[in-house]
């Protein structure tokens, strides 16, 4: 597990969990979460950023450049829009990272597959690290790897509802067909949520909502990262597989019992 990294862009990882910075109660809560979380990598949206330098208050608490940045384009609802976030955030010196955020549906925000593949096609052409969010469909999955993403990010619910994994089917096929990283976005509502998937073989989650509005954010981050590990731990080490048709037979054999020991009470 020392040597179990994560690799997105040519950087490694030893966290797998990417932590957000919205809707935090204060700069101090959410520096106190990041640092106690041990994460790497955090998102900013680029649009929540003064980019002459000078950060809103929410980020007051963070040095920035102790953690590796995901500028996000979240609000951004058409490709030029995204693209021209994140070109912004690069003139910044924000980061060569982006992920992309391309609203298809303001009720639900739901992601726009057309534009959020194009765009990503664009920013791939430009020499970014991609890395795009999107809805839980295998069949855009496979073709963001295909245009060049470093990893792909489908929500596990809608973006804010806490709902954990709505369709483990769709979510298992990705992580498992997908040629590049699946870093599960979106949704994840407890630290059990964020187990199930890593234990499924995806490569990290993102978590923002799940943290942010917990009793107690600090030790919800920790527990977060506690899950990561523990799923991941699961993964490589191999689970069990399910059911009756695996064939393992009872933890406790009654070969060579007494018949009368042997026999299932009724």
């Amino acid at each position: 597990m020392a040597e179990d990294k994560l690799r997105l862009g040519g950087v490694e990882f030893t966290s797998r969990l990417i932590h957000g910075t919205a809707r935090f109660s204060s700069p101090e809560v959410l520096a106190a979460a990041i640092s106690g979380s041990g994460v790497e990598m955090i998102t900013v949206a680029v649009r929540r950023l003064h980019l002459d330098g000078d950060h809103r208050s929410e980020l007051a608490e963070l040095d920035l450049g102790a953690y590796t940045i995901l500028p996000n384009t979240a609000g951004a609802k058409t490709a030029a829009e995204a693209v021209r976030l994140a070109r912004l955030a690069r003139a910044a010196g924000l980061s060569e990272f982006i992920k992309i955020e391309v609203v298809g549906d303001p009720k639900t925000l739901l992601p726009d597959p057309i534009a959020t593949l194009e765009a990503t096609r664009e920013l791939v052409a430009d020499g970014f690290t991609v890395l795009p969010y999107a809805s839980d469909d295998v069949a855009l999955s496979l073709r963001l790897a295909e245009a060049g993403a470093a990893a792909v990010m489908p929500g596990a619910a809608p973006i804010g509802s806490t709902l954990g994994v709505l369709n483990p089917h769709n979510m298992r096929a990705i992580i498992e067909r997908c040629p590049v990283p699946v870093i599960v976005d979106a949704g994840l509502g407890s630290p059990a949520d964020a187990v199930r998937v890593m234990e499924w073989g995806a490569a990290g989650v993102l978590v923002n909502t799940g943290i942010a509005y917990a009793r107690d954010p600090v030790s919800m981050a920790s527990a977060f990262a506690a899950g990561v590990r523990a799923g991941r731990a699961a993964f490589m080490a191999g689970l069990a597989a399910d059911g009756p048709a695996a064939g393992y037979g009872p933890s406790t054999p009654v070969e060579g019992l007494p018949a009368v020991l042997a026999r299932a009470p009724s």
